[in-house]
Formats: structure tokens, sequence, C-alpha cells
């Protein structure tokens, strides 16, 4: 449409609605106008131009005035008048985007995401991060054959899927696009880069969200896509994986999730190596319950005691059982299962979601670390007791009172015993450091743990020869923002 047209249609539409020029350039500022009363009368009598984002202002003052003279006063039907599926537009996404991924494997879902974009009027192409989470690597259907991997740490989408902030550019080529990150629930999988025609729709906040609508969606899609089926995890899969790190990918619930009262975020590393460390947890309106399990080994045994100690653990909390209860289902199972040739240490918690009270369990394990403001204020030394898989008289439940934002840090020897190329260990100070660097900064809690990895594989160079875990649980009620992917795009220049 021709701006000269396009004023024409406005001029008619502002004489439907009887507003004068200073009431219509009230609306017009209130959306984002940045035009003077003036300017805007000019405009509309012909006699100035304004830029095509301006012009849309504009219009969109109009029409929503437009909208609320209609409101109630639409004729009434006897009854309710439900209209057919919409064909394009947010709603046509997401229900195209729902028939196209029923009864489909899930190497479709790029067929089903180019035909919801498409109603969008945009192009999409699904990038998903390896889990490793250094780099994002493409899913791509009808555009964008031939893509290579992006770094997460060095590029623009990498920048969204670190924040959770859509990021926005304009390539050399001339396309204009927006990288909008993908969540499955609360946990971050990858980006989806929208291919939009108009420079000027970067800035639409209408299209963005109507995106976020789109990536929330195909987050829990592709989630529930992975269960039955090897395609999304072969795109995520950068190495060859063992037999016992398959087995224990498969035991850990999500890597993040949370409520309005809590996050909880974990990793376990190397993901294509580990065996004998898991963490498990279950959220609900009142409480956290959340451990992590450390087996003796480092072979398929330590992987089937690890996957050992989760299912027991989970067998109990599901029972209702306490924590006295819940290690010593851990205790018996290892013990009976392997009759003295395997152990496994670990922390078992439950934390009261409405007044922060912590009950915690430490069987012959590293003790967790309390973060407040940002710092490591004290290691968390109560709660005793032996080796899970080992028999005991004795075992005592520490408690703790957090503070709103407070955050447990649970994590194996596998962190603090990694020696780099001198043989030295990267140990408490190291850890502690790394955090108090991440933490300074407003990151998503998911970020911090990633953080964290970056600067123990940069401590080994590279890789890890032993498994390291490591999990966070923060009682707050504001670090869940964090989590919401923001739709106010950043414009970079290509």
């Amino acid at each position: 449409m021709t701006p000269e047209r396009q004023r024409r249609m406005i001029r008619a539409a502002q004489a439907r609605t009887h507003l004068s020029v200073d009431a219509l350039w009230t609306r017009y500022f209130a959306l984002g106008g940045t035009a003077g009363p003036v300017e805007l009368d000019a405009f509309l009598n012909g006699a100035l131009d304004l830029p095509a984002d301006q012009r849309d202002h504009v219009a969109l003052a109009v029409n929503e005035y437009l909208d609320s003279l209609v409101g109630d006063n639409r004729a009434p039907y006897s009854r309710t008048i439900r209209t057919f599926e919409p064909e394009e537009g947010p709603l046509g996404a997401l229900t195209s985007l729902l028939d196209r991924a029923h009864l489909v494997p899930p190497d479709a879902a790029p067929a089903a995401v180019d035909e919801a974009a498409r109603r969008l009027g945009v192009r999409a192409v699904i990038y998903l991060a390896d889990y490793g989470k250094q780099t994002l690597v493409p899913m791509p259907g009808a555009h964008g054959r031939d893509r290579t991997r992006l770094s997460i740490d060095s590029t623009l989408p990498g920048l969204a899927f670190r924040t959770l902030q859509a990021q926005s550019t304009v390539a050399d080529d001339g396309q204009a696009r927006l990288w909008v990150p993908i969540l499955g629930g609360v946990e971050r999988l990858g980006v989806l880069d929208v291919m939009v025609d108009d420079e000027p729709d970067l800035r639409d906040l209408t299209l963005l969200r109507q995106c976020w609508w789109l990536t929330h969606y195909l987050g829990h899609l592709l989630v529930a896509l992975d269960q039955y089926g090897d395609a999304i995890d072969a795109v995520r899969r950068s190495h060859p994986r063992s037999t016992e790190a398959e087995l224990i990918w498969h035991v850990l619930p999500p890597l993040t999730a949370g409520t309005d009262r809590v996050i909880v975020t974990g990793r376990v590393e190397p993901a294509y190596d580990m065996g004998g460390d898991a963490f498990d947890y279950a959220l609900s309106a009142t409480a956290a319950q959340f451990a992590v399990f450390d087996a003796t080994g480092h072979d398929l045994g330590a992987g089937l005691a690890a996957a050992t100690a989760v299912a027991a653990y989970r067998n109990a909390r599901r029972g209702g059982a306490g924590l006295f209860q819940q290690a010593e289902a851990v205790h018996e199972a290892i013990a009976r299962q392997f009759d003295g040739r395997l152990y496994a240490t670990g922390v078992l918690a439950e934390l009261d979601v409405a007044n922060g009270r912590l009950r915690y369990v430490t069987a012959g394990h590293l003790s967790p670390l309390l973060v407040r403001a940002g710092r490591v204020v004290r290691s968390l030394e109560g709660g005793r007791r032996p080796l899970l898989g080992l028999d005991v008289s004795d075992m005592t439940v520490g408690e703790e009172d957090l503070q709103p934002g407070d955050t447990i840090v649970l994590y194996t020897d596998g962190i603090t015993e990694a020696r780099d190329d001198h043989h030295r260990e990267f140990g408490l100070d190291h850890l502690t450091d790394a955090l108090h660097r991440v933490f300074v900064e407003p990151v998503p809690l998911p970020e911090v743990v990633r953080r964290v990895f970056g600067a123990l594989l940069e401590h080994r160079r590279g890789s890890l020869h032993d498994d390291a875990t490591l999990v966070l649980v923060q009682w707050t009620t504001t670090g869940q923002q964090d989590l919401d992917p923001q739709v106010l795009a950043r414009a970079v220049p290509g």
C-alpha cells in the first residue's frame, strides 16, 4: 500500500470517529507516537508525510477507537454464534500447528512450523541447543537448507537463547529476522528464526507477541514429540553417547522447572559419557522436594546404581514418605541390589515454599551451599548420615530458614575435584568464584548453571573425565520473570 493511499484511508476512518486532531494525537502519543500535534494535523491534511511506523501508530489509534465505539453495542443473537477455524493470523497459526502435529513423527515438526509461520505471514526455521549447550543446531523444513550450527556464546541467536530476550537484525542481503527463544515449559530448547518481509515488522509488538505464542506452544510440542522418536534427539546430539549416559538421560527430569514460588535447574556432564550422577525433584503448591545422587564407580554399574537411587527416591516421595523414609528407601534399594559392591552419596531436601523452611539430609556427600544476594554465605553442615547403601544407626535432619531470593546449590565432587593440566583442582574456591561472577548479572537461573559449567570446562580445557552435577534451587517470586521470554526485540545491524 502506498503512503498516500494509507493516509487517505486513515483520514476517512478518522472522519467516522469524529475525533478531533488533539484527541487523536493523545491516543496516538499513548501508543508510542513521536510526531507532535501540528505534524499529525499536517499529515492528515496531506501537507506532510510520516514514516511508515508512525503512520501505523496513527492507524492503530483510529482503529482502537473505532473498536471501542462498537463495543457492546453489537446486535445480540439468541444463542452463542461460534466461528469456524481461522485460516490466518495467530489463532490460525496455533490451530495449524496443533492439527499438523497430530499423529506425525518428530521429524515432521519443521513442516508443521512452516505452515504455522505461513499463517502468520512469516517464514521460520527451528534451531535446537545441543546437549552440551554450546551450539544451536538447525532443524530446517522448507526454509533454511544447508545452514550450519551457531555458537551460543558469540552470536545474536545465542544471545536470545542465553537471555531469553527476542533479538532482531537485518542481514547484509536485506533479510529482516527475529530470533525468538523456544521453551519447553521453562526449559530452554533453542530459538526460532522468524524471517519477515519488511524491516518495520521487527518493531511490531503484536507480531512479537504472536511469535512468542508460537514458540511457547512449539516448545511443548517438541518435548512431546521427542518421547516417541529419535529425530529431535539426533539434531541435539553432537557426539556418540555411552550406554550409561543414555540410561541417565532417561532418568533425569526436565533440566529446568518452576512455580510461582520456586525455580529448580540442573545439569549433568559430560553430556555424552556420564554414568554415576543423577538428580530429581518434585514441585507442588506447598513444597519443593529435590535430591542429587553420586554413585561410586564410573561404569554402567554406577549408572545402574544412580538410576536405582532415583527410582527408590521417587517411589518413596510419591508414596508420601518424609526425608528419613526417603533416605532409608534409597539406602535399602542400593544395599539390596548391589550387596556392598556399590554405594552412593547424596543430598535429599524439602523446602516449604510458603515460609522458606529448608530441611535436608546429607548422606556422605559434599555440603550444599547457600547463596544470598548473589554471594555464597556458607555451607549447610547439618543433617548427616553415612553413604547410602551402608547401614547406619543414626541420622539427623538439618534445617535452615531461607530468605526470599536465596539459592541452594547442590553439586558433586566431579566439579570440585576436576583438575587442570597442572593437576590443580577446580575446588570449592573456584566454584564459589564462578557463582559470584555469574550471579552478579541479571541472567535466568539456567544460564547461571551453563556459565558455571563454562568456567569448569575452561579449567579442564573443554573436557571432563568424571561426572559433574550442579543443581540450583531458588526460593523466589521474582526470578520467574527471567524465565518468561521478553517480547521487546533489540534491533542489531546485520
